[in-house]
């Protein structure tokens, strides 16, 4: 099938065209290549922008996204309404054909340069079955400050990987509330965190924290991501500074970035807030800070969780607004972390430490039963969005198989 004739309803369609970077095999010594997808096809975008002659080939023509992260929102809009007309536009078919690969035939490669990594904790029902499941007896499952701040911490950027990457499972100190002593070795209760990253474009300088209206000026798009936990280890080393070795190892990204702009028609306003915000987090006069993602976890092919976006509590323009507040500056590329997408039920929860409520209650598939990851294990998440005219926009899924240390 031509790579314009993209079935009716595919979520990969003209209206969505997230970006990604990719090389094909045997050509051009492996060169990396910014792409965008039609249906089961990328183009090859700089290779397309200058046989047009496009102004926007200097952006395109790159081996990474970054130097349209760092273009802005106007050149972002530009971009986009080019691309759009590129692929929509018969006249220019027989120009840019040739510069279409089979996505099953390319190599898809890490999108952007991550500056720095952050991650939060942002579902009020994540937060509540955590709360639970550590702290029992406590009158309150939350922690005092998870109303007024969004929770973070800072991780590390080098070890964000692109979705398909191997995952290998980490070692370090355990230590059970019943052993005399710790022991060093390979986790044994590795966990899954579905997430959605959010990319920034725009940088910023220090000493100047970003409002919430100006969060569709510095964030470029959106993206699957898995925050693999080492539950053992974090239990272990967290107290008082909070996750270190058990999260470090690896994050795992799509190779595809949803540009905000292909989601519009997915905005929709967060939970109603129970406590009252610091003016900067206040958005209630600014315009719907949720997405509607409907996010779907398989573990071996089999379908284990559905957690809903649109129930998390604080939204990605709070989370921008609270990071930079004490005057942390922005970098292009930068990436942080909704924290853990949980829904009200069994079947929306986002990590095994809530579906098996910390190992107690297994999950029985059909090659198994689990509480945690074992060696040989893929989890694949995807999602997508409701588009205009009841269109789907489907989102880049993220993978990941874990092998022995």
């Amino acid at each position: 099938m031509p790579p314009f004739d993209v079935p009716e309803g595919d979520p990969f369609g003209p209206h969505n065209l997230p970006y990604g970077v990719f090389s094909v095999p045997g050509e051009d010594g492996g060169a990396r290549r910014v792409g965008v997808r039609l249906g089961d096809h990328v183009l090859d975008a700089g290779a397309a922008a200058l046989a047009l002659g496009s102004p926007y080939a200097s952006l395109l023509a790159r081996p990474t996204l970054n130097p349209l992260l760092a273009a802005g929102r106007t050149a972002w809009s530009d971009v986009r309404r080019a691309l759009t007309g590129w692929v929509t536009v018969p006249s220019h078919r027989e120009t840019i054909e040739p510069f279409f690969h089979p996505v099953a035939e390319v190599t898809l490669h890490l999108p952007f340069e991550v500056a720095d990594y952050v991650d939060f904790y942002a579902s009020e029902n994540h937060a509540r079955n955590v709360g639970r499941i550590f702290r029992p007896d406590a009158e309150d499952s939350l922690t005092p400050n998870w109303k007024h701040l969004p929770i973070g911490y800072h991780g590390r950027s080098g070890t964000v990987v692109v979705s398909g990457t191997d995952v290998v499972r980490p070692s370090g100190q355990r230590k059970a509330p019943s052993d005399p002593a710790p022991v060093f070795g390979p986790s044994v209760r590795l966990d899954i965190e579905a997430e959605v990253g959010f990319v920034v474009g725009v940088p910023t300088p220090m000493g100047s924290p970003v409002a919430l209206a100006d969060f569709r000026e510095h964030v470029f798009g959106l993206c699957l991501l898995n925050d693999w936990s080492a539950r053992d280890l974090q239990a272990w080393e967290y107290v008082p500074l909070g996750p270190f070795l058990g999260k470090s190892f690896a994050t795992s990204v799509s190779a595809w970035i949803t540009p905000l702009d292909a989601l519009d028609a997915a905005r929709v306003a967060p939970p109603e807030r129970t406590h009252p915000l610091l003016p900067y987090l206040d958005d209630a006069d600014e315009e719907p800070g949720g997405y509607d993602l409907r996010i779907s976890v398989s573990l071996n092919g089999h379908v284990i969780s559905e957690p809903p976006f649109s129930t998390m509590y604080w939204t990605a323009a709070q989370q921008l607004a609270h990071l930079t507040v004490n005057g942390a500056s922005l970098r292009t590329g930068d990436l942080y972390g909704s924290g853990t997408v949980s829904g009200p039920t069994e079947r929306e929860r986002g990590s095994l430490l809530e579906l098996t409520w910390n190992g107690r209650d297994a999950l029985e598939l059909p090659d198994g039963t689990r509480t945690f990851l074992e060696d040989g294990d893929t989890v694949t998440m995807t999602a997508w969005a409701p588009g205009a005219d009841g269109a789907r926009v489907g989102l880049g899924e993220v993978s990941g198989r874990i092998v022995a240390g």
